[in-house]
């Protein structure tokens, strides 16, 4: 997400080099790339404007502290002009101070995501705040809707023990009439939240909107999110529009934001529409919802990466004890096949790799150097799958493993040879590394990171520069 914006952003901070007060000239050569990077990036034209003037008259006249270049200088106050854009510091929060069962409506298009979103959005709920959440599917348009937030809700339920369970399904009921039974039973029943989740259209019409009228003025809801898809670019800012003028909109949640890597949706909706951005969905696990924080996204747009947010997602998808266990044996030198796949599990849970990079300062370049390499966790997937294949005896001393073990093992995980070759010469190369950093003090370690058996070298085998990747 951002990426295309990001990378150009970071070429007009770099061109701003002069010292002393920013000038006029200066600051208008790096709005008109700005504006440039914006309008690429598919950000509503309106909202270009408002945002190269906002930050002309900023930037002109301001003082260059010393130590500090015009470009760093432009990109403080562009990053300020963004969060503003986007929203303002910090997420903005649902509306849980109402009495339960706590209405939250999902309203949206058809193909949005609006029903894993509402699995999503529950499953957060009951980790997080410890609530009881009801699902109900009122969409009798699509074949087979009910069904599939049902089974959701059993997927989420069981990952909550119980806390998450959907609405048990009446044939025949209408939207208003399931509604109003979800409130019946999440009074009756002591639920804390009812998710109510509508049917779609592929496009706006009037019958679409006086149905979530009716169910709106049924059930009076504490929120009503709208979910819209990232990849539509401004049909989404165009259909937050038309709901929130027609139905009313507390907040938006924006699904597939992995997939769209101009962001000009999200950029735009806030000033568009004056309705907050509440969440982001990227990927189908249910665990793949996040909070908005404008600064966040500032951050990232600007190359300055999301340490608060890496963390964050750390904590929650980490298994600390296992880390630590792992980590004892890597200082140990005593690192094993099985002790990878533990690792690999980790690095899964946080996601992909290009998405890691994108929340770690000043990694823009580096992330633009491994571009079109396969980065990603489909490497350490095709890891897994090769030491799979192996005896326990094999991952625990995978010095044993010559000419005859590796081809039972190429034909067992589906690979070849040369592949088996290059995940234990890999392996080869981080245990020597783990091995040798284990007899060094802290500096020493430091200062090895980026020499020989360093994270270069770990690079160049994973498909880094000066490197190829291993199943490219």
């Amino acid at each position: 997400m951002f990426d295309q914006l990001s990378g150009r952003m970071s070429k007009v901070f770099e061109g701003l080099s002069r010292g002393g007060k920013l000038s006029e000239g200066d600051v208008s050569e790096a709005m008109r790339e700005v504006r440039l990077a914006m309008l690429e990036a598919d950000v509503a034209l309106p909202v270009v404007r408002s945002f190269v003037n906002n930050v002309k008259e900023r930037a002109v006249g301001e003082n260059v502290l010393d130590g500090v270049s015009p470009g760093q200088a432009v990109a403080k106050i562009v990053n300020d002009s963004l969060i503003d854009a986007l929203g303002g510091a910090g997420a903005v929060p649902l509306n849980l101070s109402v009495p339960a069962p706590i209405p939250f409506l999902m309203v949206g298009l058809q193909g949005a995501g609006k029903t894993t979103t509402a699995g999503k959005l529950g499953l957060r709920l009951a980790e997080r705040e410890r609530k009881k959440v009801l699902l109900a599917s009122l969409d009798v348009q699509r074949p087979a809707a009910q069904l599939q937030l049902q089974q959701l809700a059993e997927q989420v339920g069981a990952r909550t023990g119980g806390l998450v369970v959907s609405l048990p399904i009446v044939e025949g009921q209408q939207p208003v009439e399931i509604a109003r039974r979800a409130m019946e039973t999440g009074r009756r029943e002591g639920y804390d939240v009812v998710i109510l989740d509508t049917a779609g259209r592929l496009a706006i019409d009037e019958p679409l909107m006086e149905e979530v009228r009716q169910i709106r003025d049924a059930t009076t809801p504490a929120e009503t999110l709208l979910v819209v898809d990232a990849m539509t670019g401004q049909d989404a800012v165009n259909t937050a529009q038309a709901f929130k003028d027609q139905v009313g909109i507390t907040g938006v949640v924006m699904s597939r934001m992995d997939g769209d890597a101009r962001g000009g949706a999200a950029l735009s909706m806030r000033a568009v529409t004056g309705a907050p951005i509440k969440f982001t969905g990227s990927g189908e696990k249910v665990s793949a919802l996040e909070e908005f924080h404008p600064e966040r996204v500032a951050g990232r747009i600007l190359g300055l990466g999301d340490i608060a947010g890496l963390v964050e997602k750390a904590s929650e998808q980490l298994d600390e004890e296992e880390g630590e266990r792992v980590a004892k044996k890597m200082l140990a030198g005593k690192f094993d096949l099985n002790d990878y796949v533990s690792q690999i599990n980790q690095i899964n849970r946080l996601g992909s790799i290009s998405g890691i990079l994108g929340m770690l300062p000043g990694m823009g370049k580096i992330k633009e150097k491994l571009a079109g390499k396969d980065l990603d966790t489909s490497i350490f997937n095709r890891h897994k799958v090769i030491i799979s294949s192996m005896t326990e005896q094999e991952r625990r001393t995978p010095g044993i493993i010559k000419a005859s073990r590796k081809k039972r093992i190429a034909a067992g995980s589906g690979t070849t040879v040369p592949e088996v070759n290059r995940l234990l010469k890999q392996f080869d190369d981080m245990s020597t590394m783990m091995k040798r950093l284990s007899k060094m003090d802290l500096p020493s370690m430091m200062r090895g990171i980026g020499g020989a058996g360093g994270l270069g070298d770990m690079f160049k085998g994973m498909g880094g520069p000066g490197g190829r990747p291993p199943f490219g």
